[in-house]
């Protein structure tokens, strides 16, 4: 009994000591400052902005726990650790026959399985480096919705296919998206409280006929293709794919990558072709939630954008004698970007977005015409008719262009009569309304081109052309007189750096992938969109890429402070006693905050994300202001050592080799001479 006592007694003893360690780690690692966090909330309200320094109305009890030995040192790696985390929360809808009581937890199991952090990427950096210092990895949360919502789903599309007429050319029948749209929404809403992104799931079951989603009010034509599809991003943050639709398969008709294949063989139609089993379906299912993850949650920066109040679109209008505006109707253009004001969640509380339209004869723009002339390029197709003929056509080279115009810049100002900007970041769009009958696309595919600097467009009088792209086993035409929906798209890139949903930056690749999966739909990029409005990907990923940026410059720079702090041997050594104490609460303040920064993004609450770094911004200042005045402050001390003394052994011992060396010389006759023998 007595050991057993002891031993008992140990194992209490070991707990405790592995509990009290545990909670010296914990608070050495991440050690909460009480109060500070309701302190940084409360001037949030009363300085929205964040032109304030808070530090300077920190209490005295504050800077002492921000002073605290238990905070973690200042350390290049705290920097580089920093990870966003984005929840993302996914229902299965369907019948049990679907998706069994087993099917969350195994789903959750493969996602589980590829989880990993990456970085986040620049599609066109400005300086060399693709990758951002953050790393980004997602949350999942699976779950089964109630079968109420699954029949309600099933009957709608039942009694659509039932209503809609069977088409000619197309063995799919294209029912509206709205109706399932609307009921996805109202689930969507019963959500409380609402964090992340929802992804639904459906797979409803068979229906009569096959089936896929159409985008607008009119059907696919003989001169006109509408892609039909089996996904929808909605404006609030949810998407939904249906599983059970089609197949459909759309991308490059002839050459290229990024198709969507027509078959099994792509995740987005697992549930058609041969029975698979319930894992091979959910391993899928788990892909295609992993495409969508990176594509089109979180997807890579098209260039980097740092944050503005005054943001001006400039549409500069080229035309001939007469002016057109169908299919280019500036005000259609406008409204998909400030539709819903302040709240249209493309911009910040702040920021204020203008339009701004010019008109430019192009009789009398000589620099107009000689851009033109100057980018205009051919390049040889071969058909075959009754035999192989070679065609020539033409196209606008968009570099050269580019280039011409960049050049010119005060001359077509002139012309236009545009007002200098002082503030904000203006961005010109460039429209050429060409008087010519031919094709004449930019790079031989585009009507519009984004740069970093400029969009330009044009279009002709020419109204459609066959695109070398095909949807649903038909070509796709382009409307080439229709601009708005491609202008909105190089817009977007332009001003807030968002990727089309086809290019996302593969760093094993090393270059951009092209994938087509999620192009259709309620996106503004892509040959096969038909919508110029903005969903949540689109409106996301304009206020995240700013933040990123700016919080990528802000990491950027501290890490120079403590690199140019460890070459003067450290904080304790480059800095007195007193500004010692004043950089460490300074540091811990910082952090605190970036810490905020990152924490917003994960819940994306941006306008608290905007403020924190700004917050941060006087900190970083203060550090700076701190390390240089101490860097110059320094005096170069030298110390001055004894010579050694002098080597008098060495010395004599060396006189006197020498000397007798002389000496051997000086008697060499008698020493080396030859003796005669004598008789």
């Amino acid at each position: 009994m007595p050991t057993t006592g002891t031993s008992t007694v140990s194992v209490v003893t070991t707990i405790l000591l592995l509990l009290f360690l545990t909670t010296i780690t914990t608070t050495t690692t991440s050690t909460p400052i009480l109060g500070l966090d309701s302190f940084l909330s409360h001037h949030s309200h009363l300085d929205p902005h964040a032109t304030n320094d808070t530090f300077l109305s920190l209490s005295s009890a504050l800077k002492k726990s921000l002073s605290s030995t238990l905070r973690p040192p200042p350390t290049t790696s705290s920097l580089l650790s920093l990870q966003i985390t984005s929840p993302i929360h996914i229902k299965l809808v369907g019948p049990s026959s679907s998706f069994p009581s087993s099917s969350p937890h195994l789903l959750h199991s493969f996602l589980s399985a590829a989880l990993s952090s990456d970085h986040f990427h620049v599609i066109t950096p400005f300086l060399h480096s693709h990758r951002l210092s953050l790393t980004h990895s997602p949350s999942f949360d699976v779950s089964l919705s109630s079968s109420s919502l699954s029949s309600t789903l099933f009957n709608t599309i039942k009694s659509q296919i039932a209503s809609t007429p069977a088409p000619l050319r197309s063995n799919l029948i294209s029912i509206s998206y709205s109706q399932i749209d609307t009921i996805i929404k109202q689930d969507y809403e019963k959500e409380k409280p609402l964090h992340g992104v929802y992804i639904y799931l459906l797979n409803l079951g068979s229906q009569s006929k096959p089936y896929a989603y159409r985008y607008t009010e009119t059907d696919s034509s003989l001169g006109v293709t509408k892609c039909s599809g089996s996904i929808w991003t909605g404006k609030n943050r949810y998407l939904w794919i249906d599983l059970g639709a089609g197949p459909v398969d759309y991308g490059p008709a002839l050459s290229g990558d990024g198709v969507l294949p027509k078959g099994e063989f792509h995740p987005l139609t697992a549930v058609h072709g041969r029975v698979k089993s319930q894992k091979g379906l959910l391993a899928d299912m788990a892909s295609l939630i992993w495409s969508a993850y990176k594509v089109l949650l979180l997807p890579s920066l098209r260039i980097p954008v740092g944050f503005e109040n005054q943001l001006v679109v400039q549409f500069i209008h080229v035309h001939g004698v007469e002016k057109d505006y169908k299919g280019l109707d500036f005000s259609e253009i406008e409204k998909s970007f400030v539709d819903g004001g302040k709240d249209s969640g493309l911009l910040f509380g702040d920021q204020e977005l203008r339009f701004k339209k010019y008109d430019v004869d192009m009789g009398e723009c000589s620099i107009c015409s000689f851009a033109i002339s100057l980018a205009t390029t051919s390049y040889t197709s071969r058909y075959l008719f009754e035999n192989y003929t070679l065609i020539v056509s033409e196209y606008l080279d968009s570099k050269r262009l580019h280039q011409t115009l960049s050049e010119s810049q005060d001359e077509i100002r002139r012309l236009a009569g545009l007002p200098e900007e002082d503030f904000g970041r203006v961005l010109p769009v460039y429209v050429f309304d060409l008087d010519v009958n031919s094709i004449l696309l930019l790079d031989r595919y585009h009507q519009s081109v984004a740069f970093k600097d400029m969009v330009i467009g044009v279009r002709t009088k020419n109204t459609q052309t066959v695109s070398d792209y095909s949807c649903n086993g038909r070509h796709v035409f382009t409307q080439t007189r229709e601009l708005e929906r491609p202008l909105v798209g190089s817009i977007l890139q332009s001003m807030w750096g968002v990727s089309p949903t086809h290019l996302v930056w593969s760093a094993q690749h090393n270059s951009t992938i092209v994938d087509y999966t999620w192009s259709v739909g309620h996106t503004p990029f892509g040959p096969f969109s038909e919508l110029s409005s903005l969903s949540f990907i689109q409106k996301d990923a304009a206020r995240r890429n700013v933040l990123l940026t700016s919080l990528n410059y802000t990491i950027t720079s501290a890490i120079d402070v403590l690199e140019s702090i460890a070459a003067h041997g450290g904080e304790r050594k480059l800095l007195p006693h007193n500004q010692l104490a004043e950089f460490i609460q300074r540091w811990n303040l910082f952090k605190y905050k970036i810490d905020k920064v990152v924490s917003s993004l994960s819940h994306l609450d941006f306008e608290m994300g905007l403020y924190y770094l700004r917050s941060s911004d006087h900190d970083l200042y203060a550090i700076h202001s701190l390390v240089y005045h101490a860097s110059q402050d320094m005096e170069a001390s030298l110390v001055c050592f004894e010579d050694p003394p002098f080597p008098w052994p060495s010395f004599l011992m060396s006189v006197g080799i020498f000397f007798v060396l002389m000496y051997a010389y000086s008697q060499r006759d008698k020493l080396f001479s030859n003796k005669r023998k004598q008789f």
